[in-house]
């Protein structure tokens, strides 16, 4: 397979490793991104921990929680410039279409593109906004969220949302910390709660990029399995939540920060989504 530079101009932009690594990688990879970023990542080469949020578009993100606090929705719209996701149409037909997503019950984005608001489906409205205003306008995300207390942040940009559910709060007053671990959420991006649920296929990858690593540093065969966990231990305490050191007192892990707000208070779930 042909590798282009704007193949190549890519990927140095989703890991920061240098041209030639990213061709030799690509062309290793036939052009598989993927593939690509663990042949550089085996390779020890920088590789980016923010790629999975790159995207080329603008827009904003819009929240909804019901007055029980129990339930949230966020709805992130994109377009193609900050000009456009600051209009006030655009910003009202984001409103419009949370507002209607919310009163359906709708789960999909697919369900609220289908959904009629004043008698016509989303989808429609999305197109008159594109020809009134000339750039691409779509749903970029659709999530919700449900729990015992739902604590929201939406980022000063607009363009960063998360929701956190929390438990076991007892009756306490914890939006305060849940304003922590979201804005935690938002900055250190997390890949699952807790170790426990992190998916066997990320977990069997890292193990495999910890293998090549110690490999490539010359360690025994013998010693690989041993320090390719040891490296899996780490990306669980940099990835995972509660193992996260809490970014406003880093003595503390998220989860004991929790705990020590209220015994037993932690996190069920979360949602994060960004724009551009």
């Amino acid at each position: 397979m042909a590798i282009t530079a704007q193949d190549v101009n890519k990927l140095r932009q989703m890991t920061g490793a240098g041209m030639m690594d990213c061709k030799k990688a690509l062309a290793e990879a036939n052009g598989d991104f993927e593939a690509a970023i663990d042949i550089l990542r085996k390779k020890g080469q920088k590789v980016s921990a923010a790629r999975s949020d790159r995207q080329t578009s603008e827009g904003a993100v819009f929240i909804k929680v019901n007055d029980a606090g129990t339930k949230a929705t966020l709805l992130a719209l994109g377009c193609e410039t900050d000009f456009v996701a600051k209009n006030e149409e655009f910003q009202r037909l984001g409103n419009t279409v949370l507002e209607a997503a919310v009163k359906n019950d709708m789960d999909t984005a697919g369900e609220v593109l289908a959904l009629h608001v004043d008698g016509r489906p989303v989808a429609e409205h999305l197109t008159d906004l594109i020809g009134k205003i000339g750039e691409k306008i779509e749903i970029v995300s659709y999530e919700k969220v449900e729990g015992e207390k739902i604590v929201p942040y939406v980022h000063s940009n607009g363009k960063l949302g998360v929701l956190v559910a929390l438990k076991n709060t007892g009756g306490a007053d914890v939006t305060e910390a849940g304003k922590d671990v979201a804005m935690q959420i938002a900055a250190m991006r997390p890949v699952a709660v807790d170790k426990d649920e992190v998916d066997a296929a990320t977990v069997q990858r890292e193990i495999e990029i910890g293998k090549e690593q110690a490999r490539a540093e010359g360690k025994p065969e013998a010693m690989l399995e041993k320090i390719a966990m040891g490296k899996l231990n780490k990306f669980y305490k940099d990835s995972t939540l509660l193992n996260q050191e809490f970014v406003k007192d880093n003595s503390k892990t998220v989860a004991q920060m929790l705990d020590s707000i209220h015994k037993g208070l932690t996190v069920s779930s979360f949602k994060r989504i960004q724009i551009g």
